[in-house]
Parts: structure tokens; C-alpha cells; sequence
């Protein structure tokens, strides 16, 4: 790596865009590698970055992210706070979970399901010895639609705190979220992918860590980042705790790179690929490389794809080598008007001064 480029990468590792180096050292260090959908990926094991909320709102600036796509993050994350395990109500406000759903709307795996309604075993599952809250905590309740025992992890979290739990207080290290259960997930055609999240209060600020186990860099980390960091100045703004920082954790880290013919082309050409990946010097030169891909690799089979046009396909390679080549605009701001989680919800949320570049265009992998 050219002085140059570390210097341009360091300055990146201070600002909003965390995901442009996150991009640049999966592309650069990645493996090829096959998966369950049919679409070829380069990834990578183990990644991990930290942005700053008290700086600004992290919504990604080289693409465009405004429009239905805030909508259907914002939608989705009033539907995860809700507690339902179907998408009913949500469809009516965006698809985006419509092609895991049933023909009733029920998912196999559903977020805010497991975050407000997690279950407890019943007693005779539970082991002599073992502690389970009972039904008397105010954290558990009888299931409307089961009759069984569940846990509400997010309101547990809110109420410590607040300082309404009695064993505990906001700097408790037991501040965690989890959407995995075991039992579910073996089954399930979509188990979570940001299966886990914990709060933690450091030096008087709300911290927001996310451990996810599989990670779509193109389509899926944007959303995960807006939407988190969003979930955090919720927690802030209801608890009148500062807000602090969004630590991310990627196990695999995966960008996708078409089917067939153009996903094995990359398996052929990494080595080659990650040599002018090696050779860039400026951000301009992504642009070179990008050309270099679509000048080489074998077309897409699908008439979605239009490289001018920023619509990229299955192979989301050069879409994102056209994000590195952009100028990261300034942070944009959202204003809450809510008083409590309850109040959460999509009129309740604006967003602010955004600017962005054109956008880019990604089919999801399904």
C-alpha cells in the first residue's frame, strides 16, 4: 500500500465512512466462495470497525440511501420494536421480507419476535437448579397467540437503564439482545444474520455493539448501519443517556459476485483481480479497476444490468469499486419526537440535511 493511499485509508478510519475501508479490505483479502443461494461470493473471516454516533448520523453518502430505502429500514425497524413474527403490516409499507414469508405472512425466523417475545422454556423443561424468570418479573408475560411464558429482552434493556430494575443498573454488562435461538434456527430457511446486540454504558454514553454472523457488504451492512445506529439514538433519547459509539462485528463478510459463468470468472481471476486492487493509488483508479471487471468478466445473464446506469446485477464487484471512487458527503442529522419506545414510529422520525451520490443499484441474493 502507497503513503498515499494509508493516509487516504486512515482518514477514512476517522470519519462516517468505515464501510468504504471495510469494502476495500474484503475485496483486497477476500476468498472465493460458493453458498446456499446460487451466488458466488468474495469474502472474508472476522472484521470489525467503530463509528462515532455523537458526530452525526451514519447514513452512507456514495450511494444513494434516502427515499425507499429509508422508508423500508425505518418501516422495518418500527416492525422489529412491534414484536410481530409476520410481516401483515409490514408488507403493506415495504417487500423486503415478502419472499421469506408464507402465503399468510409468518416468517421462520422473525427479529422482533425473539427481541420482545422471546420464550422461556416451561417448568417441566426447566432443570433442577437452573434460574428462569418467573411470571411474576414485569419482563414476562403470557404470550397473546401461544399462552406460553415470554421474555421482552428490549424492555428488560430499556428499564435497567432507565433505573427500573431492581437488580441491576445502566452500567450492567448484561445488556444483551439475542434474535438466535438454537432450536429455531436449524429449520428456519433465513435465520438472523445480526443475530446479536448488546448495550453498554461507557463513561456516561450509550454504546451500541452488533455481532453478525453473516454479512452482505453491498446491500445488507448500509441497512444494518443506519438501522442500529438509529435503534442506539432510540435507546439514547428514551433513557436520556448520551449517545456514544456503534461497534460492528462480521464473521462472514461477503460481497457478491454473480452466478454461474461471471461468479466462477472471479474464482479464475481473483489473484489477477487483487493485483490492480493493489496498484490503486488514488480513488479515481477504482473506477479503472471496475472497467477493467466489466471489460473482462462474462456478462450477466439478466436484463436488469446496466453498468452506465449504475445497475449492477448479481455481481455487486463493480458496483461498490464505483462507491470507493466517491467523495463521502457530510453526516446528515435525525430528529426524534418520542418520549418512549412505545411512541417509536416511522411519522415520529425525519431525516435531515441528506446528500448523497447517484445510486447504485444491487438484486439481492436470495
Amino acid at each position: 500500500m502507497t503513503i498515499e493511499l494509508f493516509q487516504w485509508a486512515s482518514n477514512l478510519q476517522t470519519a462516517m465512512e468505515k464501510y468504504h475501508n471495510l469494502v476495500q479490505r474484503i475485496l483486497r483479502g477476500g476468498h472465493y466462495k460458493k453458498n446456499r443461494t446460487k451466488v458466488d461470493t468474495i469474502a472474508d473471516f472476522g472484521h470489525h470497525y467503530e463509528i462515532n454516533l455523537a458526530k452525526g448520523y451514519p447514513l452512507l453518502t456514495t450511494k444513494k440511501m434516502d427515499t425507499f430505502r429509508w422508508d423500508s429500514m425505518l418501516h422495518e425497524l418500527v416492525w422489529y420494536l412491534s414484536g410481530d413474527h409476520h410481516v401483515r403490516k409490514l408488507r403493506e409499507k415495504t417487500a423486503i421480507w415478502n419472499s421469506w414469508a408464507d402465503e399468510d405472512g409468518n416468517l421462520p425466523s422473525a427479529y422482533g419476535r425473539f427481541w420482545r417475545r422471546f420464550p422461556i422454556p416451561e417448568n417441566k423443561a426447566q432443570l433442577p437448579g437452573e434460574a428462569w424468570a418467573s411470571e411474576e418479573s414485569p419482563w414476562v408475560q403470557r404470550d397473546d397467540e401461544t399462552g406460553t411464558l415470554v421474555f421482552d429482552q428490549l424492555g428488560y434493556v430499556v428499564d435497567t437503564l432507565k433505573g427500573k430494575n431492581p437488580d441491576r443498573d445502566r452500567h450492567s454488562r448484561r445488556l444483551v439482545v439475542s434474535a438466535w435461538h438454537p432450536a429455531n434456527t436449524g429449520p428456519s430457511a433465513l435465520p438472523p444474520c445480526h443475530y446479536t446486540f448488546v448495550i453498554n454504558v461507557q463513561a456516561g454514553k450509550l454504546n451500541c455493539h452488533l455481532t453478525q454472523r453473516s454479512a452482505d457488504i453491498a446491500l445488507g451492512v448500509p441497512f444494518n448501519i443506519a438501522a442500529y445506529a438509529l435503534l442506539a439514538r432510540v435507546l439514547s433519547e428514551v433513557t436520556d443517556i448520551a449517545l456514544g459509539k456503534f461497534s460492528h462485528t462480521l464473521v462472514d463478510a461477503h460481497i457478491y459476485c454473480g452466478q454461474e459463468e461471471r461468479g466462477e470468472w472471479y474464482s479464475e481471476n481473483l489473484s489477477e483481480f487483487q493485483d490492480h486492487l493493489a496498484n490503486v493509488n488514488s480513488k479515481e483508479e477504482y473506477r479503472s479497476v471496475r472497467n477493467w471487471v466489466l471489460e473482462n468478466a462474462p456478462p450477466e445473464q439478466t436484463t436488469e444490468v446496466d453498468a452506465g446506469s449504475h445497475n449492477y446485477g448479481y455481481d455487486h464487484v463493480p458496483g461498490l469499486l464505483e462507491q470507493l471512487a466517491r467523495d463521502p458527503l457530510d453526516r446528515p442529522r435525525v430528529e426524534l419526537d418520542i418520549e418512549s419506545l412505545g411512541e417509536f414510529s416511522y411519522e415520529n422520525v425525519t431525516l435531515q440535511d441528506y446528500d448523497s451520490h447517484s445510486d447504485l443499484r444491487f438484486e439481492v441474493a436470495e
